[in-house]
C-alpha cells in the first residue's frame, strides 16, 4: 500500500504542470515538419510524382485494359475455335464500348459451338486443317495418328460435301503422304 500514495502525488504533480507544459511547447517556436524533404527538393519531388501520375499511370492502365480485352482472341486462336473471327470482332468492339462485350467474347472463347458443328460438320477453324496439312516432317516422317486423324476429318467433310476448295488440294497431298508413310522403306543391297 505504500506505492499508492506515491502514484497519487505524481498524478497531482502532472495535472498541475500540464498547462505549463502545453504553453511551453506552443511558445517554444519549434516548427514541426511532416515531410522528409524541404524547399526546392520538395518541389522537384512533387513535379516528378505529378508527371508520373499524369503520364505513366494512364498509359499503363490503357495497355493493361487492351491486354485484358485481347485475351479471349488469344484463347480462341490457341483452341482453334471455329468462330475465332467473330471473337476477334467482339474483342475490338469491346475496346470501343468500354468492355461491355468482353464477357461475351470470353464465354465464346471457352465454349464449344455445338450448332456450328451441326451446321458445318466440324468444330475447328479452317486454319487448324491448313496448319496440320502444311506441317512438313523430314523425309515424310509424320506421326501416324496425326495423318489418320486429319484424313478421317477431311473424309467426313468431303462425304457431307462441305469441304472447301482449298482443302481438296490438301486432302490429295495428305493421301500422297499417307501412301508414302504406309510404304515400307526400300533397303539397298538385298535381293
Amino acid at each position: 500500500m505504500s506505492g499508492y500514495p506515491e502514484r497519487e502525488r505524481i498524478r497531482r504533480l502532472l495535472s498541475a504542470s500540464r498547462p505549463a507544459l502545453v504553453s511551453w511547447l506552443l511558445l517554444s517556436g519549434q516548427s514541426a515538419h511532416a515531410a522528409f524533404l524541404s524547399g526546392e527538393a520538395m518541389d522537384k519531388a512533387a513535379d516528378i510524382i505529378a508527371l508520373f501520375v499524369l503520364i505513366v499511370v494512364p498509359t499503363g492502365l490503357i495497355v493493361l485494359f487492351w491486354l485484358v480485352h485481347v485475351l479471349p482472341e488469344k484463347v480462341a486462336e490457341a483452341r482453334h475455335h471455329p468462330q475465332k473471327d467473330m471473337i476477334k470482332v467482339l474483342c475490338i468492339l469491346s475496346l470501343f464500348f468500354g468492355g461491355l462485350l468482353w464477357p461475351i467474347a470470353w464465354l465464346m472463347a471457352y465454349s464449344k459451338p455445338v450448332l456450328y458443328k451441326l451446321a458445318y460438320g466440324r468444330d475447328r477453324h479452317d486454319d487448324y486443317y491448313r496448319d496440320l496439312a502444311s506441317q512438313d516432317a523430314p523425309d515424310g516422317e509424320l506421326p501416324a495418328e496425326d495423318v489418320t486423324q486429319l484424313r478421317q476429318e477431311l473424309d467426313k467433310l468431303a462425304a457431307k460435301g462441305r469441304l472447301p476448295e482449298e482443302l481438296h488440294e490438301m486432302r490429295a497431298r495428305l493421301m500422297a503422304v499417307e501412301a508414302r508413310v504406309a510404304r515400307p522403306p526400300v533397303s539397298e543391297g538385298t535381293d
